[in-house]
């Protein structure tokens, strides 16, 4: 499996339930990786979602707990052995962090949007792949910028 994550310096991931920031070429690029396959999320995560629904062109896979809830256009999992059942091997993993934690060890791609600022407010971090010897750099792009952001985009592969 793939996941796809965008970070600061410190990987955080969050604050109060949303992404750190929105950058638009990170959500261009986000949409060319994604679109096409099955992608598995978590149902805080489906809620940042416009309107809160399944995007589009993908597969949606919901990991939840919740007893009733059964967004229009996905499949909803209420444990992980069943949504690995159903889940296709090459299934994006977009979060929140309790999906990242649980699906990490299954994954053998990352796709990294590193942001070159902190956000001290964040509440949500990632795990520091560089800190983990079974993940390489595989690819890095230059540095972009948009709106005063620093932004690069690195690929990670399991050993």
């Amino acid at each position: 499996m793939n996941l796809i994550v965008a970070v600061d310096q410190n990987w955080a991931i969050g604050r109060d339930g949303d992404q750190l920031v929105y950058i638009s070429a990170d959500l261009k690029h986000f949409k060319a990786l994604t679109t096409g396959h099955t992608v598995i999320l978590g149902r805080k995560t489906l809620a940042t979602f416009p309107g809160g629904r399944p995007l589009k062109g993908r597969r949606n896979l919901i990991l939840s707990r919740t007893p009733g809830f059964v967004p229009q256009g996905a499949e909803v999992f209420s444990d992980l052995d069943s949504l690995l059942a159903a889940a296709p091997e090459d299934a994006f993993v977009l979060g929140g962090a309790s999906v990242y934690h649980a699906l990490l060890d299954r994954c053998d791609t990352a796709y990294v949007t590193k942001i070159g600022r902190a956000f001290p407010e964040a509440d949500c971090w990632f795990p520091d792949l560089d800190a983990r010897p079974q993940w390489r750099v595989e690819e890095e792009s230059e540095p972009q910028e948009e709106n005063g952001l620093r932004f690069r985009y690195v690929t990670y592969r399991r050993q």
